[in-house]
């Protein structure tokens, strides 16, 4: 069992990284409410069954607290790089959904485009694990690993 409530040391570019990336994440909470909604709705999967626009404003407000939980929340840090971690798993398939379904957004006007853009999420899940100390934690408390 992962003890997420042991704090992790990091360093100063492991702490920038997490402010840079809790930014990111706050400025694309306010694109999902604001002038980037319609492009976002075109992330949305037809197979979800609600209303687009309701799960762009939902995934916006979760981003903004995401965002503002790494910047700020630092005894609870490696809780929420997990959170961020699985929150970009789940918003994957939306990245997906655009590249199968050809649709453009943020400048993504090309499959070629689209599909360069897959490789990045793992680098999202990667950063969020790596800069809250959730990474070593989680190898740490590995099967396995002495």
């Amino acid at each position: 069992m992962i003890n997420t409530n042991e704090s992790a040391s990091t360093s100063t570019i492991q702490n920038l990284t997490r402010i840079i990336l809790g930014l990111f994440m706050i400025l694309a909470g306010i694109g999902h409410l604001s002038i980037q909604r319609q492009e976002f709705q075109s992330q949305v999967p037809d197979w979800i069954s609600l209303n687009k626009d309701l799960v762009v404003i939902l995934s916006g407000m979760i981003e903004i607290l995401l965002g503002v939980a790494m910047i700020f929340w630092r005894k609870q840090r490696i809780k929420i790089g997990i959170t961020l971690a699985i929150f970009y798993v789940l918003v994957f398939p939306g990245n997906i959904a655009q590249y199968t379904e050809h649709r453009d957004a943020f400048g993504l006007d090309t499959d070629t485009k689209r599909l360069i853009r897959l490789f990045f999420q793992p680098v999202l899940i990667f950063l969020a694990l790596w800069s809250t100390g959730a990474l070593k934690q989680l190898i740490r408390k590995s099967p396995g690993h002495k």
